[in-house]
Formats: structure tokens, sequence, C-alpha cells
């Protein structure tokens, strides 16, 4: 029986192909990437070392091999960080109850300010764990009634995968949720990635971890949303990357002129009870 790190390392050494690391090509294989014995040379390992572990029946590998295994398939950061969290949770060593330090919270004044400049618009400021730090009146309209901001610490990643409601607002739930789980693995903290991962894995179910182990990059496309007051709304995507506070700002455009009619109608219904957070 394998294992989530032993299933992560066999998926990722597939979808690898050789001329990507330098190495020659084998000519035709039953199967797709990289031999075992080509990463295992690369990782200066053995072959049986590397079987056991994507067998899962070698459950606690080293630091270091962990890191050479990184090395020899040419880890992305975020990837690097989700090796580490499968090896922990295979080994039996996920902290899940101890909770890190909540990442930072605050937004800057000049990003608060670039907010209001957005209104009457639609834009939020999240962070890769899906925290809603920041957003506008037009944010607030266009999810009115689907739950999203009830929270008194609004969560988009766990609201896509514990809310029923998430189902039905996103008319494209799946791409909606393969964003969220790999958008984890860029947190703002390894600690703060891996304790929401495993707060929420217990909760989520099988919709959330099956895409855990995934290495493919979300396309992040037009989001489609269905408002429960009966509109339909397409909308364009622009992320503004604020490396310095690892946060995102995220402007919402509506992608034709009925998105662009509904969305004032949505804001005409709900001026005046509805107010942006900070």
């Amino acid at each position: 029986m394998g294992t989530p790190l032993g299933d992560f390392i066999r998926a990722k050494r597939d979808s690898t192909q050789p001329e990507t690391l330098g190495l020659p090509a084998h000519g035709r294989r039953r199967s797709p990437g990289l031999r075992r014995s080509d990463l295992a040379t690369r990782a200066g390992i053995s072959v049986e070392y590397l079987t056991r572990l994507e067998q899962g029946r070698d459950r606690n590998p080293s630091v270091a091999i962990l890191n050479a295994l990184a090395d020899a398939l040419s880890l992305a950061a975020a990837e690097r960080t989700h090796l580490r969290y499968l090896a922990k949770i295979t080994g039996g060593e996920c902290t899940a109850h101890v909770r890190p330090a909540p990442a930072p919270r605050e937004v800057r004044p000049s990003v608060l300010q670039t907010v209001r400049l957005l209104e009457p618009g639609i834009a939020f400021v999240t962070n890769r764990l899906g925290d809603i730090l920041a957003h506008t009146t037009g944010f607030a309209a266009v999810t009115n009634g689907t739950g999203l901001l009830d929270a008194e610490a609004p969560n988009l990643t766990r609201y896509v995968f514990t809310d029923p409601r998430a189902r039905a607002f996103f008319a494209d739930w799946d791409a909606i949720a393969d964003e969220r789980a790999f958008d984890l693995w860029l947190g703002p903290a390894v600690e703060n990635s891996e304790w929401l991962t495993a707060d929420l894995a217990p909760i989520a179910g099988p919709e959330f971890t099956r895409r855990l182990n995934s290495t493919v990059v979300p396309p992040r496309g037009m989001l489609r949303v269905n408002h429960p007051g009966g509109r339909s709304l397409r909308l364009n995507r622009e992320t503004l990357d604020l490396a310095e506070d690892a946060q995102q700002l995220v402007v919402f455009l509506p992608a034709d002129e009925a998105t662009a009619e509904a969305v004032e109608e949505l804001r005409r219904q709900t001026q005046g009870r509805l107010r942006a957070i900070s």
C-alpha cells in the first residue's frame, strides 16, 4: 500500500522527462518520465531504497534524503514545502494539535488606500491561505448571501471545502478547489500552511486531501459565479502580488455587459447595508 509521500515521489518521477534534467532519453518505455535508476543516481541513493519509499515500505526518510530527492527532481519551492509536509504525515509526525502563531492579518495603509480607490469595484486582499484581509463593498455585494463573509475571520479556502453553499456559488467549483489546495503550499509560512491543511483534512475529506498530491499548476481562468439572487456572473481576474507582505490584491472585472449590469444591480440592492473591512 502506498503513502502520500511515496505517491507524490512516483507521480513527480513519472511526470519528469529525462531531457528536462539533461539526461538522455531512453527510447520507447512502458511508463513515462524518469526511471527509478535515473532518480536514484541523481539523489545518491539506491534503487532499492527509492522503491521502498515509493511503495510505502519506508516511511521515515531523513531530511538529507528529502533534500536530495527535491534537488534530483528539481522541485520548485512550493513543491519542496509539499514534500516536507507529506513526509510528516506519512511518518505520523503531523502536529495538528499545536497551532503556530496565526499568519499576520494586517494590511499596509497604502494597500488599504488602494482598496478604497477601487470602490465601488470588486476587489479583496488575501494571502495564499485564503484569509480575506480587506475588501471593497463591491466584493461584499457580489458575495452577499453566500456565507463567505459570515465568519469573524473569513477564509476562502475553508469556505470552499467546508461550506455547502460554495458548490452552488462557484460554477466551476472543482477548478476553484484545485486553486485553493495548491495555494496552501505558497502560504505566508510553512507552519501556517501545514496547520490549516491538517485542520481542514478531517472536515473536508477526500475532495481536499486528494488535491494535496497534485503537482499541476491550476490555470486560473475566468471566474464564473452564481449569486443567490439568481444572477450568473462572469468575472476576469487581475492579481497584484504584494511580495513584501506575502499577500495578494485581487481585482474582478466584469467579462461582459450582462455581468456589468448584474453587478451594478447587486450594488444598488445592497447599498448602505454593506461595508468594506480592514
